[in-house]
């Protein structure tokens, strides 16, 4: 036969309500004496003199194993989402040593620094934080997006387009853009928590630096578009699985000319 188990043993949370009730009915006078309260709510007597005193419940206390006080991860907390703000998410290897900075700054001897895995358990007990993987993007890119600067630049194309009556289907967008073949170069970052992980990708070990010629209308008219290779020559056959109407050329370093742009 199992033994039996009190429901205090069963519900530490039904527990937790029972001396709180307890208590509140010592304070208010509604029983005589602790016992008489520990008796009629079916707690430990001394598990409601130490609750009593001011001892703190179990699952409320901070683990003891935690190297950072709450304030010192509080403030790690604060700088990780000030950094993910201005668009420079810490990698957890970073994170891991502004945690040994926080530890050096005690000034003990000698100084405690966090373990290997620290940044990882640190995330996993924040509920603010999260890992994924960052996407490279370019700074220069990123400073021509003032939203000031836009609203700017599309009034003016707009007073052009109403003085001399332009269509939409004649406004084009032709640019270049370079891209190196199989570079990922994405990064573990830590990050606000409602932003989702995204998946690893392989790195393939191609490095060929390659340009890309686009241009489409505001009508959505699309023009094919022209792959620029460094080289000399180029084999039809290494372009079989790609649409027949793209257009391949090479150039000697790779970059585009004006004769390859009229063609």
């Amino acid at each position: 036969m199992p033994p039996k188990r009190t429901q205090s043993s069963q519900k530490p949370v039904n527990k937790e309500g029972r001396i709180s009730l307890a208590i509140k009915a010592i304070q208010n006078h509604e029983v005589s004496s602790v016992r008489e309260a520990a008796v009629l709510f079916d707690i430990p007597e001394t598990t409601l003199r130490r609750r009593r005193a001011g001892q703190p419940y179990r699952a409320d206390i901070r683990a003891n194993n935690h190297k950072l006080t709450q304030n010192e991860e509080d403030s790690l907390v604060k700088w990780i989402l000030s950094m993910d703000q201005r668009g420079a998410a810490p990698r957890p290897s970073i994170v891991r040593e502004m945690a040994n900075i926080l530890l050096a700054e005690r000034g003990s001897t000698p100084s405690s620094t966090v373990g290997i895995n620290w940044s990882t358990n640190f995330v996993k007990r924040r509920e603010e934080l999260r890992t994924r993987f960052s996407k490279r993007y370019d700074y220069q890119r990123a400073q021509n997006e003032d939203p000031k600067s836009l609203r700017i630049w599309f009034k003016t194309v707009q007073c052009v387009i109403d003085e001399n009556g332009i269509q939409p289907e004649d406004i084009y967008n032709f640019d270049e853009t370079g891209f190196a073949m199989g570079l990922i170069a994405t990064a573990k970052v830590i990050t606000r928590a409602e932003y989702y992980s995204r998946r690893a990708l392989l790195q393939p070990g191609n490095r060929k630096w390659v340009i890309a010629i686009e241009s489409i209308s505001a009508s959505g008219f699309t023009l094919p578009p022209c792959i620029i290779f460094k080289g000399k020559v180029y084999i039809e056959s290494w372009f079989d699985n790609l649409p027949d109407n793209w257009r391949f050329e090479v150039s000697q370093n790779g970059w585009t000319t004006d004769e390859i742009g009229v063609r």
